[in-house]
Parts: C-alpha cells; structure tokens; sequence
C-alpha cells in the first residue's frame, strides 16, 4: 500500500493521498481521524487486541466515513453505502468504489496509522 501524508504550507490543511483504488483511505485519515489522539488510540488498542483475539472485530462510526477491523482485514466505506438505497445515475455515469469502500491488510493498516501518528508529530 502507497500512501503520502503532507500539510498544506499555506492553509495548515492535511492532505493524505493513497494509491488508486484506496483514496477514500485517505479522506478517512484526514477527515475522521485528523488529529484526535483519543481515536488514534482507541483504534491501536483495538488493532492490538484484535491480534492477540481477545476481540473478534471492531466499527468506528464517522460522520461520512465508517471503519470496520477484524483479525486480517480493515475496511473503510463511506456510511452512504450501509444505508440500502439504490442511486440511480444516468447512462453515462457511475460512482467510483475506490472514492467510496477500500479493504486493506490490518498490518498495513496499522503501519499506516503509525506513520501518520509521525507525521503529525513532526
């Protein structure tokens, strides 16, 4: 998993882009997450009892945004997509899933989390 974190020289906004296919990776980390070290550390503690299985999986609910781990994967939606309603778009466009839902490695998760947890204090 590529990922690049960076802050906006001018405005101080935080910018975290993701390979294609994961940016919605990105809009989690920047607009859930930010820099709430409560979250930040209520997701690593829950990421370490994942791997040691005294928990079986676990949901962060946001404002747009939701993350769900389990033992082996995290997942990341946007909360549009639990509510079970069917858009309808015209012919010529679609939604792109990757700005929308992302699975990745709960280990490549965590080491993400970590470098983002660097980068806000550098």
């Amino acid at each position: 998993m590529e990922y690049e974190f960076q802050r906006n020289t001018l405005t101080g906004a935080l910018v975290a882009d993701f390979s294609v296919g994961q940016e919605v990776l990105g809009f989690w980390f920047v607009e859930e997450l930010g820099e709430c070290s409560e979250k930040y550390d209520a997701i690593c503690q829950s990421i370490e009892q994942l791997q040691l299985n005294q928990l079986k999986n676990w949901q962060l609910v946001g404002k747009a945004l939701s993350i769900e781990l389990d033992g082996e994967e995290v997942r990341v939606f946007a909360n549009d997509l639990e509510n079970g309603e069917e858009v309808e778009l015209e012919e010529a466009l679609s939604l792109y899933d990757g700005e929308s839902e992302t699975f990745c490695g709960l280990e490549d998760f965590r080491v993400a989390l970590e470098s983002w947890r660097v980068f806000l204090t550098d």
